[in-house]
């Protein structure tokens, strides 16, 4: 275990290994920050896990206080409710704590303080970004408990627009935080289940991002290792929560694919963010769900690239079809449901869901080009097979 740490700067400052939150009040204190905003969500505010991390903060002298008003699919009315938080205390600087929705949330109100336009204003459609007023965002520090959607070295937050009944992707370069704590230890907590989700989250997002088209080696490198490591860890993680060696390569392997979806993502994401706006369910559990009848519809232009893939994570059957009966198999051990319906998700709202996925940034970066058909089809199979 002692040989996984280290401090990385890729793609920004990391400090990881087990027991590195510990160093959160000398970051603070290198970064000039005095007074955080400690961004969370309710699940994690009253444990030890936060009381003691602020007990240790107030030590060493920062003025930190906690804001937990946090939905696991962030919406825009907690982002403006963090953000009221954050100028009534006259905080610094943003630390963003807690899986994903936890980073989202506070990567979001970070960008907003002293923004002239609305948050909808960013959302990551043609240059909307170059409408940020840079000097005024505020510095962000994340620490994940979750190894999952790897939010802590991305530029961008999804949040939900209740309004229009929409996930939103709100981009800017310097929602990148300044410094990442990845302690796997943090990560213990998480249930079986959610460890499960998380994970397969995780394997989403560099699955995804290696089968985007497009010229990216670097991407695609990061990916395909990023898989090797959730093969061999995380129905270990699942097995064994207190496993650090297996709750460090997983947090690794998060962080991979949230690095590797610059090549793009797919249409995992883009039915899972329109499903999840809709239903308010697990983002991580949509994406494991459709993983298989996505792949399926991509196999046309993935299918030599996905037997590469098996060949590198070493499966007897190094084949697209060896392939899925390997994430068949997984879900089956962690306990991933084979269908929507398992989780309550009916075929009453098909052509609004297949519409919005046609409409979702992620769509973009899909294999094959899909049509609302395609994506009513692949709705259908994950429903009701």
């Amino acid at each position: 275990m002692s040989e996984l740490t280290g401090n990385w700067n890729y793609p920004t400052q990391v400090k990881f290994g087990v027991g590195r939150i510990k160093e959160l009040p000398e970051i603070c204190n290198s970064l000039g920050i005095n007074k955080p905003l400690l961004v969370t969500d309710y699940g994690l505010a009253d444990l030890p896990i936060v009381t003691q991390l602020v007990e240790q903060c107030e030590k060493a002298g920062l003025l930190i206080k906690v804001f937990k008003d946090v939905k696991s699919n962030p919406t825009g009315e907690n982002i403006e409710a963090g953000l009221a938080a954050y100028m009534k205390g006259g905080h610094d600087a943003v630390v963003a704590f807690g899986g994903g929705s936890s980073l989202d949330a506070g990567k979001a109100i970070a960008l907003m303080v002293g923004q002239t336009h609305d948050l909808w204003s960013f959302e990551d459609v043609g240059d909307n970004w170059l409408r940020v007023n840079e000097a005024t965002v505020a510095p962000i520090i994340a620490v994940p408990t979750t190894a999952g959607t790897g939010s802590e070295v991305g530029r961008a937050s999804v949040i939900h627009d209740v309004v229009a009944n929409k996930k939103k992707i709100i981009f800017h370069p310097k929602m990148l935080p300044q410094v990442v704590i990845a302690d796997p230890e943090l990560t213990t907590g998480l249930n079986v289940k959610m460890t499960a989700a998380t994970g397969m989250d995780a394997l989403s997002h560099n699955l995804e991002a290696y089968c985007a088209p497009g010229y990216h080696p670097m991407a695609d490198g990061i990916a395909l290792e990023g898989i090797r490591l959730i093969k061999e860890n995380l129905v270990k993680a699942v097995k064994d929560g207190e496993d650090m060696e297996a709750r460090s390569h997983m947090l690794a392997a998060s962080m991979k694919g949230a690095t590797a979806f610059q090549k793009g993502l797919g249409g995992m994401h883009a039915l899972a963010h329109p499903l999840g706006a809709i239903y308010d369910a697990h983002h991580g559990l949509l994406n494991a769900i459709l993983m298989p009848y996505v792949l399926k519809n991509n196999r046309s232009a993935i299918d030599s690239r996905i037997s590469r893939l098996a060949k590198y994570i070493d499966l007897d059957d190094a084949t697209f079809d060896g392939f899925i009966t390997w994430i068949l198999d997984l879900r089956k051990i962690i306990g991933i449901p084979n269908y929507l319906s398992d989780i309550g998700i009916n075929d009453d709202k098909i052509d609004e869901i297949s519409e919005m996925a046609l409409e979702d940034p992620s769509n973009g970066g899909n294999p094959v080009d899909m049509t609302q058909s395609a994506y009513k089809q692949i709705l259908q199979d994950a429903i009701n097979s």
